[in-house]
């Protein structure tokens, strides 16, 4: 789940506004920080709002976090 406010409950990670940072993430290391298996529909979910950011960083490295929330 996308948290652009980074305060929803539960595990989190930060990633930048940076497509590349996504595409990193979307490999391997979500699923780490998550500890959680990301599914075939989490990826697009997050390919799709990735493909929202520049390719390279921008001056000011804002931050959006995702999660996995815990009930």
């Amino acid at each position: 789940m996308i948290d652009s406010t980074g305060k929803m409950p539960g595990r989190g990670a930060y990633l930048h506004k940076q497509r590349s940072c996504w595409e990193r993430g979307m490999k391997g290391a979500l699923e780490r920080a998550l500890k959680t298996d990301l599914t075939p529909e989490d990826l697009v979910r997050l390919a799709e709002y990735a493909a929202s950011f520049p390719e390279e960083s921008s001056r000011s490295p804002a931050e959006i976090g995702v999660g996995s929330q815990t009930m």
